[in-house]
């Protein structure tokens, strides 16, 4: 069709021209609608014989009910050890072995129950064609009509026949299916039948693209959303675009008309606006203009005058308008209404900006799990429900991992201030290789933007995730040059989540170097390797780089699984990964420590989130972050990264208030040089601030206070009275003190600015131990004089160097400080395997060595010099003082510290090296004090008797 561009510029005084006989009333014609929802004929085409048998002639066997998904209405084969998931399991087996045959699964498999440990799986799974039809009555006055069909979200592709005849095909993935059936629809009865086919075909956007995969929300073959016959006169608006033009107060707008007529057509245009979602309304005066339209497709241009007084779009005031463009010719007439926001935002230097104001992004991903139905809602207030769970925990912004949302994901956004990075639904490992794909990308993000591009929340497109291809970097410079010469301002664009970092880009958006655990680093993460601080950060990372920086994937600490969730599992997707883990932990003796487990685990991936968090905040160059994830990501291999499960509830072991303190619009941020100190050291840190609130902050006076484990407070202070204005890296002060203790003490720092506060665990330790009077022997293997001492009844502290014990009792184990990262099942075992520690922080052996019940930052020391010894094989039960939280794929019960009595003696045995280095870990020069305290005093008596065989079995010979 041809497209004529004609532009029309309106002054502030506006005018209207009405053509003399024209009826009005057309004006405010709507456009009339047939709701297709409900039952509609079904029959699955395992064969592929629909096409050739003619299918769409034939009355169709089954039925099932739209909108809906096949699985939620147990069509289709049930699933089972042979089902072919549209996914990777990533894991390398020997040959001719499957994951069936893993011994971590198979004693908890079953021929009764099909049970799958990588994702959520459905009791139904199909992959293929099948076929919908519905009989719809046309009224007469419909004749002569330009009449749609609108299929809001299938997937995938879409084939359709009304009666006999073929109407068409679309494989978008991201926006509504629309078919002109104008042509082939009569008058009374017409059959129309929808052939959906979920594989993957000629377009391959990547069997992990979260748009099609198992691994989240499930390939599934269906429609939801809206399904409807929309009708409409043969003149009338096919779409509009709204630019806003902050400078000149005004919104351009590209208002595109279908002239189906094939005849000459021309009329009026009127153009109002108003606000919504506000009490208060703020009409637009409204502006009209004559347009002359052949036959085909138009687009006329017109500058919209906002007013004086336009209500800007950013998170903290969603100001949303609702346009309504009024096309009428005669008797023919259209209306089109869309909202829309007034909001600039863009990249300047390193930073973003909203409205010339310097915005921080704060976000998470959706990686489109729904487990209730295995596809994702359609309506607002779900929506809106996840977006304020988010705003809750102080973010201001979601990326949206290989897929596009619905509408009402949009509109919810709009409504409550989110900035959206949405991607054209691909995660390509052949990208820029001449396939069917790479065109496809194109047109899959213009639709994107034609679909959603008036919405102020859309701000970010990338292609998709993470691009693999011979030819994917020249593929993907030459999409960011098209989008930029497009001109279309409204966001901003960038290659891929993940890489490649080019010149050409808006923003960046990469995980190398800008998180404190990276793919493959194990235990050689900033975490993981060097002592407890907080004054690290991504600069260098950053430093030659010219556009923002938005950190790729933040985070993804593991937490143990909370069993207690699989209730909630009652919808379409069932967890079944969840049944062999806890079949494992229970077989393993551990299911009545489960709760403890998930605190425990939790606390420590709290800690692991913060560091993360502010090592972000505390990074020049920086301008965001998206976490990966703020709720459970239950597929490739199970990541429970989640400090939500993944129906966006909590899980008990922090609040949003919690986690606000490190991840708000205002984070106050200390840079510690050290977390641990001695007697003799002073506590230093300097104070600095990331705010990015509503409002700058005039005269605030910073207040600091250190406060003891019982709240005590036993330092305070001020810091200089300034202004705050917007951005990070501002600096307040520095805190130096002295603080006395007479044992071994935790301490928190707590630092208040203008009511946002954020707290730091901090300990000291005495710089010189009593000596403690003791018969106690400190050996680290149990030698001649070590067995001799037990056999006279004497006390032994074995504390083994690391790497002292073999494999298969505990020396596989690879103990970090961290939480596990994403998983092991998925990334083939990285290191650490664990998931911190679990101990009774009342135990006497401790008394000295002052504790939670989970791993903090005084056991980094510990757990960066241990071993774990798996205690399954012993023949008494012994009850560790100190547990290592395994792996919950395997669940091997790991000991760090146990008691026993072995012959006539006593024993402690730690997995801690305590002798080695000692002048340089105080936190093991206390420990080492503690435990030989403990073991010289009346309490230290175990009752559990373990052989010294047992003892010397857990060592490499």
């Amino acid at each position: 069709m041809r497209k004529d561009k004609l532009a029309i510029h309106l002054k502030a005084s506006i005018y209207v021209v009405i053509f003399a006989g024209m009826l009005m009333s057309c004006a405010n014609r709507k456009r009339v609608e047939i709701d297709l929802s409900g039952d509609w004929k079904f029959q699955i085409d395992r064969m592929d014989q629909g096409f050739n048998e003619k299918w769409y002639k034939q009355e169709l066997s089954d039925t099932i009910i739209l909108p809906g998904s096949m699985p939620e209405q147990n069509k289709g084969i049930p699933v089972g050890y042979n089902t072919k998931f549209t996914g990777n399991i990533w894991r390398e087996y020997p040959a001719s072995k499957y994951w069936y045959d893993d011994e971590n699964y198979k004693p908890y498999l079953s021929d009764d129950k099909f049970r799958f440990p990588f994702w959520l799986v459905s009791d139904y799974h199909y992959v293929g064609a099948a076929w919908y039809q519905k009989k719809v009555t046309i009224p007469k006055d419909w004749n002569g009509k330009k009449v749609e069909l609108y299929l809001e979200r299938p997937h995938w592709e879409t084939k359709v026949w009304v009666n006999d005849t073929y109407v068409g095909v679309n494989n978008a993935l991201g926006v509504p299916h629309i078919y002109d059936l104008s042509e082939y629809l009569n008058p009374g009865d017409n059959a129309i039948t929808i052939c959906i086919d979920n594989r993957v075909k000629d377009v391959n956007v990547g069997i992990d693209a979260h748009s099609i995969s198992d691994n989240t929300q499930s390939n599934w073959n269906g429609i939801i959303g809206d399904i409807k016959l929309l009708q409409k006169d043969m003149l009338f608006i096919s779409n509009v675009q709204i630019f806003p033009d902050l400078e000149n107060k005004m919104a351009r707008l590209e208002i595109e008309i279908g002239n189906d007529t094939e005849s000459p057509m021309y009329g009026e245009i009127k153009v109002s606006a108003s606000s919504i979602y506000t009490e208060e309304v703020h009409s637009v005066d409204a502006v009209s203009t004559t347009f002359n339209s052949d036959a085909g497709t138009k687009i006329i241009e017109l500058e919209y005058p906002m007013g004086e007084d336009v209500r800007l779009w950013d998170e903290f005031h969603p100001n949303m308008y609702q346009l309504k463009v009024e096309l009428t010719s005669n008797e023919l007439g259209d209306v089109w209404t869309g909202n829309f926001g007034m909001r600039e935002f863009r990249n300047v230097g390193k930073s973003l900006e909203n409205n010339g104001r310097p915005v921080y992004l704060r976000g998470t991903l959706d990686c489109a799990v729904f487990p209730k139905t295995g596809y994702p809602p359609t309506d607002r207030k779900s929506w809106e429900r996840i977006l304020n769970v988010c705003k809750a925990h102080g973010l201001n912004h979601i990326r949206f991992h290989s897929w596009c949302p619905p509408k009402a994901a949009f509109d919810a956004a709009d409504k409550l201030g989110f900035y959206y990075q949405v991607e054209a639904s691909a995660w390509a490992v052949n990208l820029g290789d001449s396939t069917a794909l790479d065109q496809w990308i194109y047109d899959e993000s213009e639709r994107m933007v034609s679909e959603y591009g008036n919405h102020p929340s859309f701000c970010l497109m990338p292609y998709g995730n993470e691009p693999h291809g011979k030819n994917h970097k020249a593929y993907l410079i030459d999409f960011v040059k098209y989008w930029k010469a497009k001109g279309d301002k409204r966001r901003i664009y960038t290659t891929g989540a993940g890489w490649p970092l080019i010149p050409e880009n808006d923003f960046h958006n990469t995980h190398r170097g800008t998180r404190i655990q990276g793919w493959n680093q194990n235990l050689e993460s900033v975490i993981n390797k060097e002592a407890p601080r907080s004054d690290y950060d991504f600069e260098k990372t950053v430093a030659n780089l010219k556009a923002p920086m938005i950190a790729h994937e933040t985070g993804q600490w593991c937490v143990y699984p909370n069993f207690k969730e699989m209730e909630k599992y009652d919808g379409v997707m069932k967890a079944t990964n969840f049944e062999i883990f806890q079949k494992s932990l229970e077989a393993h003796g551990m299911l009545h420590l489960t709760d403890d487990f998930v605190k425990a685990s939790g606390m420590l991936q709290v800690l692991c989130y913060k560091a993360d968090i502010e090592a972000a905040l505390r990074t020049k160059g920086f301008s965001g972050f998206q976490l990966l994830d703020l709720s459970d990501f239950s597929g490739q291999g199970t990541a429970i990264v989640g400090i939500l499960d993944a129906f966006y509830e909590e899980k008990g072991y922090v609040t949003p208030a919690e986690f606000r303190q490190f991840c708000d619009v205002t984070v106050p941020l200390a840079r510690f040089k050290k977390m641990i100190f001695t007697s003799d050291e002073k506590v230093a840190c300097d104070i600095e601030i990331a705010h990015y609130g509503e409002k700058e902050l005039k005269g605030v006076e910073p207040a600091w206070k250190i406060v003891d484990a019982d709240g005590n407070t036993v330092k305070e202070g001020t810091l200089d009275k300034t202004d705050i204005s917007f951005g990070h890296n501002i600096q307040l002060g520095s805190i130096s003190e002295t603080i006395e203790i007479s044992e071994a003490s935790e301490f928190q720092l707590q630092v208040d600015v203008a009511g946002f506060v954020n707290t730091w665990d901090i300990w000291i330790y005495p710089a010189e131990l009593p000596k403690v009077e003791s018969d106690v022997m400190v050996v680290s293997t149990l030698n001649q004089k070590a067995l001799a001492t037990l056999e006279n009844g004497g006390k032994v502290l074995l504390t083994v160097k690391k790497g002292s014990i073999k494999e298969g009792k505990g020396g596989e184990v690879a103990v970090g400080f961290s939480s596990i990262f994403w998983n092991t099942a998925w990334t083939n075992y990285q290191k650490p395997h664990t998931l911190g520690i679990l101990c009774n922080p009342e135990h006497p052996a401790l008394a000295d060595f002052p504790t939670e019940y989970y791993s903090n930052w005084q056991w980094w020391d510990a757990m960066s010099h241990s071993n774990a010894f798996n205690i399954e094989g012993f023949e008494n039960t012994t009850e560790p003082i100190v547990r290592i939280i395994d792996d919950w794929v395997t669940n091997k019960p790991l000991a760090l510290i146990f008691e026993a009595k072995v012959g006539n003696g006593k024993l402690i045995m730690t997995g801690v090296d305590l002798q080695s280095d000692l002048d340089n870990r105080p936190e093991a020069r206390q420990m080492l004090y503690s435990f030989k305290k403990y073991m010289s005093g009346e309490y230290f008596n175990p009752t559990t008797e373990i052989g010294v065989a047992e003892i010397e079995g857990l060592f490499q010979k």
